[in-house]
């Protein structure tokens, strides 16, 4: 049996962990999906194939990425590291993208799905 790609654990993790479906909102990229928190509606994670010129990337053809909510002060450390980009199409002070090619182990990113999925919830309102 093949093993799943990363991008294929990740949209798994998601779908298990959290009961988000892929929204597939453009037909034009039929392989981009966003996932929405349950209570807000909030996009926590997109996951597309993007031409890997569009994100500085060497060579023809694309990568898949994820983009994820992220704290501004965790967006500088994780750009350092091997695997990090500036987020794809959203805000780059409060969103990164991740390569999904297994430079960043599914163990790291599940974490950073977590805080983003968080960071969308309904605030609690203060008694």
């Amino acid at each position: 049996m093949a093993r799943l790609s990363q991008r294929e654990r990740i949209i798994q993790h998601i779908q298990d962990r959290y009961a988000a479906e892929p929204e597939h909102l453009w037909a034009r990229y039929p392989n981009y999906a966003v996932f929405r928190q349950s209570a807000s509606r909030k996009w926590f994670a997109a996951v597309m194939d993007v031409a890997k010129k569009s994100i500085d990337l060497p060579g023809d053809g694309t990568a898949d990425v994820m983009d994820l909510k992220c704290d501004p002060v965790l967006v500088g450390s994780l750009l350092a590291q091997d695997g990090f980009l500036p987020a794809y199409h959203m805000s780059k002070s409060s969103w990164i993208s991740i390569l999904l090619d297994e430079t960043v182990p599914d163990e790291q990113i599940f974490p950073l799905i977590e805080l983003s999925y968080d960071s969308v919830a309904p605030k609690r309102k203060k008694p």
